[in-house]
Formats: structure tokens, sequence, C-alpha cells
């Protein structure tokens, strides 16, 4: 979950030796470059003529096209050009949007201490996303002192406001105690708060916590509910897990076929632990429960994942025996 308006969301890798909630995510439309031309949308030469007259917003939106191609060629110096206007007129999109641009080095060099800047800014206005990714800058050392006190404060101001990332990211900290003391009740409340908004990394993690009693009461069933959610939202870790929970017969009524479905699943969107279960599995299933399963697998219809980003480790990794 995970599209809005403002188009790009980053958030920090928080990891410990055994739990990883979240990585770097990206939430946007299509950076591709559009083949379209500004004489062809005049939706865009309207707004070029407005960006001209020094309206802030347009300024904005004439930038981001750049970023992102639409209706324009990509141009990342251009969009600078054009969001460094917006920003000097306090427009919070635009800092927002020059803050990512410095932070991931398009079109400027890639220079931390000036992302903060403009993600503080655009926080200090009531930015959400920013908040978050000011906070997630306090919380690895980037372009400021790692203090993982102010990467809480600025996750809660977020996360208070409904931005669901910044939920999933407070929660991890109350998990591991860093900057807020440990309270697993409280981050299951966190992760819970994310998970109803559709965050499939944090429908995983809360579903951990009812599988293994912690911060919640123990649950299956509760597990195997946010587990569902998050596969059929195409989050792989998730699939895998859901198979593995039909497998056991925990939450769900033991169901090899359906458990062979959900490995397939999983392996098809690229999880690569996958391939072991399938294998376990199959050795005790006949060939027309696989066959049938395999037809399943190519019939599910899931939602198109609504997050992008670096690599996510599953907590399933807890759930699934050693190997």
């Amino acid at each position: 979950m995970l599209r809005n308006r403002r188009t790009l969301l980053v958030v920090t890798l928080i990891a410990s030796w055994w739990f990883e909630a979240s990585a770097m995510v990206t939430r946007q439309q299509n950076t591709n470059q559009s083949s379209s031309s500004t004489a062809s949308d005049p939706r865009i030469a309207s707004t070029t003529e407005h960006a001209k007259q020094g309206d802030p917003k347009a300024e904005y939106q004439l930038g981001w096209s750049f970023v992102t191609g639409t209706s324009v060629p990509q141009n990342y110096k251009e969009a600078v050009t054009w969001l460094q206007k917006s920003a000097q007129q306090n427009y919070p999109d635009a800092e927002f949007a020059l803050g990512y641009l410095y932070e991931q080095g398009k079109g400027v060099k890639r220079n931390y201490r000036d992302a903060l800047n403009y993600y503080t800014a655009a926080a200090e206005q009531g930015h959400t996303i920013a908040q978050n990714n000011v906070g997630s800058m306090y919380e690895r050392g980037e372009g400021v002192h790692k203090d993982l006190g102010k990467a809480a404060e600025w996750y809660r101001r977020a996360a208070s406001e409904g931005e669901f990332v910044a939920a999933c990211n407070l929660a991890t900290l109350y998990f591991r105690g860093k900057g807020v003391p440990r309270d697993y009740s409280e981050a299951a409340t966190w992760f819970g708060a994310a998970a109803k908004r559709g965050y499939p990394p944090a429908q995983e993690d809360l579903a951990w916590m009812y599988y293994t009693g912690t911060g919640v009461n123990l649950d299956f069933s509760e597990a195997a509910k946010w587990v569902r959610r998050a596969a059929e939202l195409g989050y792989a870790p998730a699939q895998l897990d859901l198979g593995y929970l039909y497998e056991q017969g925990k939450g769900v009524q033991l169901d090899h076929v359906a458990a062979y479905m959900w490995y397939k699943t999983a392996a098809d969107s690229g999880e690569r632990r996958a391939a072991a279960q399938l294998k376990t599995l199959a050795s005790v299933m006949t060939d027309a429960q696989i066959k049938q399963a395999v037809s399943d697998a190519a019939k599910l219809k899931l939602s198109t994942p609504t997050f992008a980003g670096g690599s996510q480790s599953s907590i399933g990794s807890l759930w699934l025996p050693p190997r």
C-alpha cells in the first residue's frame, strides 16, 4: 500500500539479527520516460504556463513531471530547476521531492545533509512522508549524527497522522528497544495500525506476533488472517508463510494442495526459500494433487504489489524449520 499524490517514499532498512520489518521501500508512480510530448498534452502546457508565472504548485507539478517522465522527457536536472523554484516559496511537496533527489543523487550530487534539510523543511509543515524520512535518516545516521530517540519522535509524528510505513518503523523500534523502551505490546499496536492500512510487511510482522504470542495473545487464526492479507497483496514472504500454515494446519485446516499452491506462488514471486518447501511437500503428495496445486496457483488472482524497493527478509524464517 502505497501510492499517493506525493508519489515517493524512502524508508529505512530496519533489521536485527533475526527480525526485519522493512527495507528501502519506494512509493511512486512510473519513473520510466514517457513517449508523450509537451505539445500533445494540453495539461502539461497549462502547467508550464502557470509555472512560468511563478505558481509554486505548478512549479512543483512541472518539476515532478520531469522526475517521472510524465508528458515530458524525463530530465532530473530540469526537475531540480523547477522544484527549487517551488521550494523557495516553501511548497512542502517540492521540498520533499528535492530531499528525495538529493538522497538518491538524481539531477544533483548525492548529499544526505541537503536531503535531510529539505525533508525537514517539508516535515515541519506536516508532510508525513517527509517526517518518516527524517526519522529514517536519524536512524541511519545519514546527514546527521545517528539518534534513535529522534528517529522515534519523527516516526511517531508521522504515524500519529496515519503514515503506515512510519508506524511500521516505530513498531520495530519498540520491538527492538531502540530509542524507546522495549515494549512488545506497543510494537503490536503500531504494527496493527500499519497492517490495517494495507501495508504487507506490517501485516506479516503482526502475523508473526500472533503466531508466537509476542505482545498479543497467541492466536494462529489471527496470524493466518494477516498472513493471507499480505499474501494476497503479492508479498512473497507472506505467501511462503501461508503455505507453511496450510502445511502444518495452524490457523487454517491442514491442506497440502493449498500449501503447495502458496509455496509455488511464493517461488514464482521470487521467494528463494520456497523451493525447498516445494520439494519436501511434494514427497508426500500424489501427482494429481501437485497438478491441482499448480493449476490453482496459475489461477490465483492477486493484487499487484503496491510496494517496491530492496530485498526484504521475512520473519517467516522463524516459522519454517532450520535449513
